[in-house]
């Protein structure tokens, strides 16, 4: 799974998520791209489970960007612990996504195929997300 090898502190704020994307909002790498609509976290997680889900359609014919990258630690306290005593230990690693983000790209597959694989991997991440096409300048 994704996760940093070194980061700077190890609990971050919550933050907030309003907004839209402020980069990696085009397709930029292959010829298709699952794009997020709506605000949220992803957690490694879930972009692994879509990995895999977008790897059994592309196969060997072929190639997939991953687009983003789970850099934020989401801390947790342990269960029946009483209030106070500082902030819990990191429990797992999340993608802060806003809206206008592209998550995946595809390359060297059908419009067919990248709509069926970018349908099954959007069932599987907790934001709702729409397939778009590069655009050629």
């Amino acid at each position: 799974m994704l996760e940093p090898r070194k980061i700077k502190y190890r609990r971050h704020h919550r933050g907030h998520r309003r907004g839209m994307a402020k980069g990696g909002d085009f397709v930029a790498f292959g010829s298709y791209g699952l794009k997020a609509v709506e605000p949220g976290w992803i957690t490694a997680r879930q972009i692994e489970s879509a990995r895999i889900t977008i790897a059994r359609v592309v196969r060997k014919t072929g190639k997939m960007w991953i687009r983003i990258f789970p850099d934020k630690p989401i801390t947790k306290k342990p269960a029946e612990t009483r209030m106070g005593k500082g902030k819990g230990a990191p429990e797992y690693w999340v993608s802060n996504v806003k809206p206008g983000r592209i998550l995946f790209e595809v390359e060297g597959i059908s419009l067919e195929q990248a709509t069926r694989a970018f349908t099954n991997a959007g069932h599987k991440l907790p934001v709702k997300t729409k397939i778009v096409s590069r655009r050629e300048f």
